[in-house]
């Protein structure tokens, strides 16, 4: 992947001043915790400023950053805000495609539109992030306009997905942390194109095959687990497909999000179980407390919440030792078994 050593870039952040919400635009909630966000970010500020210096010295000393061991290791560390829109783009061949497909973007948007795609959107577009300011069409810059024109390009551009419900929180993260209609577009085909195919199409094989998955992996590593979600009759979808569909959007915090997303565009959808394996080994025990179906549900609520999510460094190390040992080879060949396996049921 070639970085160019002259990028800048501002944080990825809003400059907004307000208190009442985060540095990406999202209102604190009435029982947020500022005490134990402070004390957190107090320990994780240090750990930025140096990732910061080390990654401003690598692009700058590199006329190009190949995907090696190295980079995977600073990747896994966190990406800076002001060079996450880079890497992002260039591990995950967006940037190659933006270049290749110089103006195709623009386009589109040019172009006859669907009014049945851009009804579709439209109903949707006050749905994202409603704790959002800058998703609030009195704000000022107010991203809903970029978003249509993300969503509706991505329509035309990808007829087999068009639009479906989840993919504007998608895009809408993505032009939260680009703040470019172009970038986040081509971000966006690179997910739902390369990195989970068939999660947003209209029978959502990739989604269910990926749930399917997890149960598998469950079923080896915590069998006890495995055994409980049999027992008291909850599907992996029930619990678990939010986490999947919204690639963690919603569900875990914001800066912990970020996180994932930077070894997911880095190292593909891998990223997602060992995300999801390390949230239910870390709560097994509470999980097998649960006395019927009610009470796993909530507690797949409740392990998504508190301190061991929200101190994000401490989490991403946590999910590259705690769910042990997990290869590309595994996952693929469980995957083939598990879409099989889905097919051969939805035929019969």
């Amino acid at each position: 992947m070639d970085l160019p050593v002259n990028y800048d870039s501002t944080e990825g952040g809003t400059s907004n001043e307000n208190p009442s919400v985060d540095k990406y635009g999202f209102q604190y909630s009435d029982d947020f915790n500022y005490e134990a966000y402070e004390e957190m970010m107090s320990e994780y500020l240090p750990v930025l400023a140096r990732r910061s210096e080390k990654w401003s010295r690598l692009l700058k000393e590199n006329t190009k950053v190949d995907k090696n061991l190295k980079v995977k290791r600073y990747v896994r560390k966190g990406v800076p805000s002001k060079h996450r829109t880079l890497i992002w783009m260039a591990a995950s061949g967006a940037q190659q495609d933006l270049q290749t497909n110089c103006g195709y973007y623009h386009s589109l948007l040019k172009a006859p539109h669907d009014p049945k795609l851009e009804e579709t959107i439209r109903t949707d577009l006050h749905r994202t992030f409603p704790d959002n300011i800058q998703f609030h069409e009195s704000s000022q810059p107010c991203l809903l306009t970029a978003l249509y024109n993300v969503l509706l390009a991505y329509g035309h551009h990808n007829k087999d997905v068009g639009y479906c419900q989840g993919m504007n929180f998608i895009a809408g993260y993505l032009l939260i942390i680009t703040k470019e209609e172009e970038k986040s577009f081509w971000l966006m085909d690179a997910l739902l194109g390369r990195i989970l195919p068939d999660y947003y199409t209209p029978a959502m094989l990739g989604l269910k095959t990926d749930q399917d998955v997890l149960g598998e992996l469950v079923k080896t590593k915590m069998p006890a687990v495995w055994q409980a979600m049999t027992r008291h009759n909850v599907t992996w979808g029930l619990v678990i497909s939010k986490w999947f569909i919204c690639l963690y959007i919603d569900v875990l915090p914001m800066e912990t999000v970020l996180r994932i997303w930077d070894c997911l565009f880095y190292e593909g959808s891998k990223i997602l179980f060992r995300v999801a394996l390390t949230l239910i080994r870390h709560n097994q025990k509470l999980i097998l407390k649960a006395q019927n179906f009610s009470d796993i549900c909530q507690c797949f609520k409740q392990i998504t919440r508190g301190e061991f999510v929200e101190n994000c460094h401490a989490f991403m190390q946590n999910i590259f030792t705690e769910p042990g040992s997990l290869s590309v080879a595994t996952v693929t060949k469980l995957r083939e078994t598990c879409r099989e396996r889905i097919q051969a049921q939805d035929s019969a």
